[in-house]
């Protein structure tokens, strides 16, 4: 869990984890030199609670503290939690009857609820697999066109998360996305098509922040896409729709960012470029990319209008 600055959100967040009542749960906070109120909650917090609070000087990189935490581990499973998330109550319970009934797979994935910084629900964040388990050749492609997963959604196996190398500590933006790719070229996925989990949208998070680097978010979106997609050609065959709705995927998802620090996009160009994907490509990105959830939600987030 790491942590900056949350004072204002970290109560709920911490919350969720009180109402698992579960004590079979070790929390690892990293805060990143709080200037606020932030490491007290974390210190009252682990009077009562199996959790370990560290602090560090501050950086702004919380891949690098997350693949910190991840060092410390000792359990089994891992899961990520970021300040302006959370978790429903009976997350656990349910994801240990997933890991039961399918024993094969190395991590398990559920939809999250996106929330504003008040919790107020405002879409759903679902994910284009199947229920049950999803081999690489199903996850890989999918998940090529977008990140689908939020950081909430997941539980990995440690041992996994530590095989594939943990975060990518030089993308601030799309470590996560690097990682579940990764993941997902390895080993299989179990999907229960419940939310569990809250996904917190916030104007002043590091990765919204982050986003008005245009340049610098583009070449992270392309790096990313273009390692995986070098990787999985050697696997196996990439459908060439696959290919170019990832690539449509970047340019709009660049264009989005640019209009939540008020650029506004080239409507006009977008949609010739979606008309040039043709059918094949029309229905694998808006299924994959799940383009009209993202969208709606900061709409009514107020990140862009």
């Amino acid at each position: 869990m790491p942590t900056y600055n949350g004072q204002a959100v970290l109560p709920r967040a911490l919350a969720g984890i009180y109402a698992q009542n579960d004590n079979d749960i070790e929390i690892i906070a990293i805060d990143d030199g709080s200037t606020d109120g932030t490491q007290r909650i974390l210190e009252d917090f682990a009077k009562n609670h199996r959790a370990l609070v560290l602090v560090r000087p501050h950086t702004g990189n919380w891949v690098a503290n997350t693949n910190y935490a991840l060092t410390r581990a000792q359990g089994v499973w891992v899961c990520f939690l970021h300040q302006d998330d959370g978790w429903l109550p009976g997350r656990l319970e349910r994801l240990r009857q997933v890991s039961l009934r399918y024993r094969e797979a190395e991590w398990l994935l559920h939809p999250s609820y996106y929330v504003d910084r008040h919790g107020r629900r405002l879409g759903r964040w679902t994910c284009p697999l199947p229920a049950g388990v999803s081999r690489p050749e199903v996850t890989v492609p999918r998940l090529l066109v977008q990140n689908f997963i939020s950081m909430p959604g997941p539980c990995v196996r440690l041992e996994a998360a530590r095989a594939v190398g943990g975060f990518d500590e030089t993308l601030w933006y799309t470590a996560d996305w690097d990682f579940w790719l990764k993941l997902a070229a390895r080993s299989p996925i179990a999907y229960i098509p419940e939310p569990l989990s809250m996904f917190g949208i916030d104007t002043g998070s590091q990765t919204v922040q982050g986003t008005r680097d245009l340049p610098r978010f583009k070449e992270q979106l392309e790096n990313v896409l273009l390692r995986h997609l070098k990787e999985w050609r050697a696997r196996a065959q990439v459908p060439s729709s696959v290919e170019r709705a990832a690539q449509y995927s970047v340019l709009l998802n660049t264009a989005l960012a640019g209009a939540i620090s008020g650029i506004r996009p080239r409507y006009g160009r977008l949609t010739a470029q979606f008309l040039e994907l043709g059918p094949r490509g029309w229905v694998r990105y808006l299924r994959d990319s799940r383009i009209f959830e993202r969208v709606k939600a900061r709409l009514r987030a107020g990140l862009a209008r």
